[in-house]
């Protein structure tokens, strides 16, 4: 049977939290057909190795942009969900996103951040008030998109960083609705907790406000790459 949702997943050193995403997929998925598919980063796929046999896996070159663009063209469904390894959706996030794909042909998820902390959970109310004005939403919001349109429009763009801004912006300037469901998505905090909420926080501000005023992804790359992940599919 013909899936109505291809779900991407691009990992890097993921082995971990892949297993409990499978799960969580698992547990939320009900009646609906779905697919997965995980593109690894790492040209040894080290994070494939943890793969339960019903999801599909590939290797392509890293970047989350290149990664999602190579699993994007194996799927099947006319509906991509692209998530993160580290998200988790909110219980009925599968039915919702065919309810809203019959009014708008892209979406995302306002964000919740999974922490007891005033602090994420304020930076996580501003984000979604962000993308609900701006229909701009991040990555991390479970993007949704019709396949047609997206390899119409190029998928991805191939750059570092921002590649889901440069996409929605895309969408944006052709006039095609985005449209921000209510319920949350939940994102890890370990990025936060890494390298300090305020820093983080005003990091990601100011990347965001210079990519609008024109900044070269690659330039803000400098500024934003990630600390070194170990090299093995599990994480410290």
């Amino acid at each position: 049977m013909k899936p109505e949702l291809s779900i991407v997943i691009p990992v890097l050193y993921e082995g971990a939290n892949i297993l409990l995403l499978a799960d969580h997929l698992k547990a939320i998925g009900g009646d609906r057909v779905y697919e997965v598919i995980v593109v690894d980063g790492d040209p040894e796929g080290s994070t494939l190795q943890y793969l339960p046999p019903d999801i599909q896996g590939i290797t392509a070159a890293a970047g989350r942009g290149t990664q999602m663009n190579a699993g994007a063209k194996l799927a099947q469904a006319s509906t991509l969900l692209f998530l993160h390894a580290d998200t988790r959706l909110p219980q009925t996030a599968l039915s919702q996103i065919c309810r809203t794909r019959e009014q708008a042909t892209a979406g995302a998820f306002d964000l919740g951040i999974d922490s007891p902390r005033t602090s994420l959970q304020w930076i996580s109310r501003v984000a979604s008030l962000r993308s609900r004005f701006t229909r701009i939403p991040y990555g991390d919001q479970a993007i949704f998109v019709d396949r047609a349109t997206f390899m119409q429009v190029g998928g991805f763009p191939n750059i570092p960083i921002m590649e889901d801004v440069a996409l929605m912006q895309q969408l944006k300037r052709q006039r095609i609705p985005i449209q921000i469901v209510r319920d949350r998505v939940l994102v890890s905090p370990r990025r936060w907790e890494q390298e300090g909420i305020l820093r983080c926080t005003l990091r990601n501000w100011m990347l965001l406000g210079l990519y609008t005023l024109g900044v070269s992804p690659h330039r803000l790359w400098r500024w934003y790459r990630p600390p070194s992940l170990p090299k093995s599919g599990l994480k410290n």
